[in-house]
């Protein structure tokens, strides 16, 4: 059976996270995999990720970092840690589960059956049929930082920065953690970049090629996001450290 190593990076997360749900997650997928990432919390959230440990009976790890570094940081430092220990695919899904880890067999599924794809990222597109709930202005929002995404990245891409995506274990995914990312917020796009520095080199990670855009069913816009009206502002700033970086000047 194949092994899925999912990174929930959490800061301050205790009166947000929801215990059960993650334990019903692991008791329902016994290939999957849990790493809690507490990203310097000061409340009461590294007990509560110690609690879910003890309860989930190994199917559940906790790495707590001293100080908090943001989301991008806890990330990267959880996938290495995930990807030490040699699962078939590692990803990493927001703490508030606004896509819940009942999506992960579906994800598994894309990446079992297209060899070629080496990421899958969830996408929030609003079809008929699908259960998507999202803030009218965080969507249209995010439907100009997604051009201005595909600007940077020269590729057409519809929603970066959705919280849930799953990579296969492989040289190159892991090479995209390797150094810490220049970008606090959109390191997303910048994960993507890494995809694309590397495809000029070895074409397997052109992200034409191995990156696959999964239409979720369902998402939840839950409240309490720690993303600030200025913070898109910001984002535009670091999308243009990352064009500068990795498109107009690779190394």
């Amino acid at each position: 059976m194949s092994r899925v190593t999912i990174v929930v990076p959490c800061f301050n997360e205790a009166q947000r996270l929801d215990p059960a749900a993650f334990l019903a997650a692991v008791r329902a997928q016994p290939s999957l995999h849990l790493l809690m990432v507490d990203d310097g919390s000061t409340d009461d959230t590294r007990q509560l990720l110690e609690q879910l440990r003890h309860d989930a009976g190994g199917a559940i790890d906790v790495l707590a970092l001293e100080q908090n570094g943001g989301k991008a940081e806890a990330v990267r430092r959880g996938i290495l840690h995930a990807a030490a220990s040699a699962p078939n695919a590692f990803g990493y899904f927001d703490a508030d589960l606004s896509t819940p880890l009942t999506e992960v067999p579906a994800f598994e599924r894309i990446l079992a059956t297209r060899p070629e794809v080496e990421l899958v990222m969830g996408s929030r597109v609003q079809l008929l049929g699908r259960d998507i709930e999202r803030n009218v202005s965080r969507h249209y929002l995010g439907r100009v930082f997604a051009t201005c995404a595909s600007l940077t990245l020269g590729v057409a891409v519809y929603d970066t920065q959705c919280g849930a995506k799953l990579f296969r274990n492989s040289r190159g995914t892991r090479w995209a953690f390797r150094r810490p990312f220049i970008a606090r917020w959109p390191f997303d796009v910048e994960i993507l970049a890494r995809l694309g520095q590397l495809g000029r080199r070895r074409p397997r990670y052109d992200t034409l090629r191995c990156v696959y855009e999964h239409p979720l069913p369902v998402w939840r816009d839950v409240a309490g996001s720690k993303i600030r009206f200025l913070d898109w502002f910001k984002a535009g700033w670091e999308l243009w450290r990352i064009a500068w970086r990795y498109r107009i000047c690779p190394k």
